[in-house]
């Protein structure tokens, strides 16, 4: 149940949700002074939430929690998370990757630089939302492109949500005796993902991957010129989409600190 009431409810919280919820009560107030109150609400819910600088803020805020100090350590095994593969269903030709799939990029790196000598694959499919085969496997394919022989790695394909990623793995790993794990997943996520592998016993040392904030586009945004500063005023679909990626990221924060996951 609470994996479909954290798909089902919190994009109803999200800008987008919200945006289309005050229109729509809008449409069915009687008062002319409220109706044009929740559209304007509305409105400039859309020009804040979608405008970079609060898009980029958000993200800094996350991902800039674990930035890089040096090179990192070696540990037992690299845990790297789902959610940055698309399965090879038709008219794909093989499995591809979206922005996310730069962890597995970046796990293949690690491991070639001897870090581990394995690699725990953590991802599962929720069947009612998504077709093809669970991220665990996709990304085991993915990675025997980069080089990783499949004898490397361990998939565990049954997690639906970060939580579970967390839980398999420590069922999967401790009887063998593994604490020290490499922790590969996005920069917004790492945060979230180390407080709740940390909950399960785990020494993590963070290596995140698929930054938005780098430290030259941070300074470019706030030394820009007057064309700059406009521009990133106005609102895009591109920045409420990442706005609404990290609202998930701090919603997720709270619901997992209010279960005692983290």
């Amino acid at each position: 149940m609470f994996v479909y009431l954290s798909k089902l409810l919190p994009p109803l919280f999200y800008p987008l949700g919200l945006t289309c919820l005050l229109v729509l009560l809008a449409l069915f107030m009687r008062r002319q002074r409220l109706r044009n109150g929740a559209l304007l609400l509305a409105l400039a819910l859309l020009l804040i939430t979608g405008n970079r600088w609060v898009a980029l803020g958000l993200a800094r805020s996350l991902e800039w929690r674990y930035l890089p100090q040096g090179e990192l350590p070696e540990a037992e095994v690299i845990v790297v998370l789902g959610g940055g593969t698309l399965s090879p269903q038709y008219p794909r030709p093989l499995v591809e990757v979206d922005q996310a799939g730069d962890r597995l990029i970046y796990a293949a790196q690690l491991y070639h630089q001897g870090k581990a000598d394995r690699l725990l694959l953590s991802g599962g499919r929720i069947e009612w939302i998504s077709a093809g085969n669970p991220p665990a496997e996709d990304m085991a394919a993915l990675l025997e492109m980069l080089g990783v022989p499949r004898q490397a790695m361990w998939l565990e394909s049954e997690s639906r949500n970060t939580y579970e990623n967390a839980a398999n793995a420590r069922a999967l790993l401790q009887p063998m005796g593994i604490q020290r794990v490499i922790l590969v997943t996005s920069a917004a996520h790492m945060p979230r993902a180390v407080a709740i592998f940390e909950k399960q016993g785990f020494e993590v040392i963070p290596a995140p991957a698929d930054f938005t904030v780098t430290l030259a586009g941070w300074q470019k945004l706030k030394s820009g010129g007057v064309a700059t500063q406009l521009l990133s005023l106005l609102p895009s679909a591109e920045n409420l989409a990442l706005t609404t990626r990290m609202l998930k990221e701090y919603l997720g924060m709270l619901v997992y600190r209010l279960n005692g996951w983290m």
